[in-house]
């Protein structure tokens, strides 16, 4: 009598036949293709790999990193926030038109909670009244337009004396060599990576996304947590404002259209899960890094800007293939 003691199959390799290259791709997909986007860009310009070119990108997606981590958090978490561009676009408008009304300080007070609370309604109807976040964030994606345009009165608005003014410390200023939105960008993405990795707040929401029945079976209060999840995208929206604000000193009633797509562009090559339950902090950083640098090296090269967007379906699209090909261990689907 014998004893079989095959083990089980382990899971396929998305590169059969590469045996540890396989599973390194399967795992760190992500920061293996921003390597390879460094060093191509970098072969074809010399300025690219340059300490003043990446400065450089790191301030310029600033703006959209800042409203990705609230993003990826709301995702996480089961959600979609399609707002966030329309939000932008307010809080700017408000910041920049209350700044010479009642100065810089009241001005970002009242424009954080005006933001926050537009934060606020999204989490009660996504999380008590439990609507399809897709059309609730896309109802409010025009609903805050239109506000921005009545509170503005269809007008631009600017700071008059922007030499004066300490509120260009958000946007123009720099800390030890570095600028100032870098380090609230990378600040907030520590912040939140701590929060989601070591905090019972971080376990609630990676539950709830993961399995909402059984999130809830556990004594985790999913409307809550579903709610907090919209004010910290709220939040981090807010900040993006101060820099987009203090940057340009002024701001245009529709400044933040589009960046909605630009912000879930970098949270999807992130690898975050759009089914909730998963995703990472750090690899959104690195998601909208690779946005930044791929735009940057493109204009380097020569490119006219629509090139951009067309490269940037074609990296969309093939992060979402490794994903789903990540998943079922193999690149490419069988038909019976």
């Amino acid at each position: 009598m014998t004893t079989d003691t095959r083990s089980a199959p382990s899971r396929p390799s998305l590169l059969p036949g590469w045996g540890e290259v396989g599973r390194l791709a399967q795992r760190q997909g992500i920061l293996l293709a921003f390597i390879v986007f460094i060093i191509l860009f970098s072969l074809v310009s010399e300025r690219f790999a340059s300490w003043e070119n990446a400065s450089t990108v790191f301030r310029q997606v600033s703006i959209v990193g800042t409203m990705a981590l609230g993003v990826t958090i709301v995702v996480i978490g089961g959600n979609l926030d399609l707002s966030v561009g329309s939000m932008l676009s307010f809080a700017t408008v408000m910041v920049v038109d209350l700044h010479d009304k009642i100065g810089p300080a009241p001005a970002m007070a009242i424009t954080l909670v005006a933001t926050l609370a537009i934060g606020c309604v999204n989490g009660f109807l996504v999380g008590f009244l439990r609507l399809n976040s897709l059309i609730v964030t896309l109802g409010m994606l025009s609903a805050i337009q239109g506000l921005t345009l009545i509170y503005s009165g269809g007008q631009n608005v600017d700071i008059t004396d922007q030499e004066a003014t300490w509120f260009a410390f958000f946007g123009r200023d720099f800390v030890l060599g570095i600028a100032v939105p870098t380090w609230i960008f990378l600040g907030l993405a520590v912040l939140f990576h701590i929060v989601l990795t070591r905090t019972t707040y971080g376990r609630r929401v990676f539950a709830v996304g993961g399995n909402k029945v059984a999130a809830t079976f556990s004594g985790i209060r999913r409307a809550r947590v579903v709610f907090s999840t919209y004010v910290v995208s709220a939040f981090t929206v807010y900040c993006a404002a101060l820099i987009l604000g203090s940057r340009v000193m002024g701001s245009q009633n529709n400044v933040g259209q589009g960046y909605e797509l630009l912000v879930l562009a970098g949270v999807i090559l992130g690898g975050t899960s759009l089914l909730g339950g998963s995703g990472s902090i750090i690899k959104t950083v690195i998601g909208v890094l690779i946005l930044g640098f791929i735009q940057n090296g493109l204009l380097l090269m020569g490119y006219q800007y629509y090139a951009q967007w067309l490269v940037t379906w074609v990296v969309i699209i093939l992060a979402v293939w490794l994903d789903v090909a990540s998943q079922r261990g193999r690149l490419f689907t069988t038909t019976t």
